[in-house]
């Protein structure tokens, strides 16, 4: 199997394993919340609040997801979805490295770099 090829196949599971988590998530989310769900949204004059506090932090997202909730669990789906590009990041710099392409090596460790700055920098 091609680089490539595993590549290419590392991103459709992270896409099909982040809509999974997605949906399911959200059937459990509706499950749980559906009064209140229709509920906020017959009152038109509800203010938007922004996620729940613990939905912001990956510490706290992980203990909610054993609990089976819903919105931590849609949560986990983002964060998939988010870490498949840079998985295909890492992978094409370990390729690089092993093709010794030292052009593409330099390309794909900035990139990394830079995405890794803005995850760990970036956070307020």
């Amino acid at each position: 199997m091609t680089t490539e090829t595993l590549i290419g196949k590392s991103l459709r599971a992270g896409v099909i394993a982040a809509m999974t988590l997605t949906v399911v998530g959200g059937v459990i989310y509706l499950f749980q919340h559906h009064g209140i769900t229709i509920a906020i949204a017959q009152n038109s004059n509800a203010a938007f609040t922004g996620t729940a506090t613990y939905l912001r932090e990956l510490s706290t997202i992980i203990p909610r997801i054993a609990q089976f909730d819903g919105a931590a669990i849609i949560q986990l789906g983002v964060i998939v979805l988010i870490a498949t590009p840079v998985l295909r990041v890492v992978m094409s710099l370990i390729s690089f490295v092993i093709e010794k392409d030292k052009l593409y090596i330099a390309i794909s460790a900035i990139v990394l770099i830079v995405i890794l700055g803005n995850m760990i920098f970036g956070l307020h």
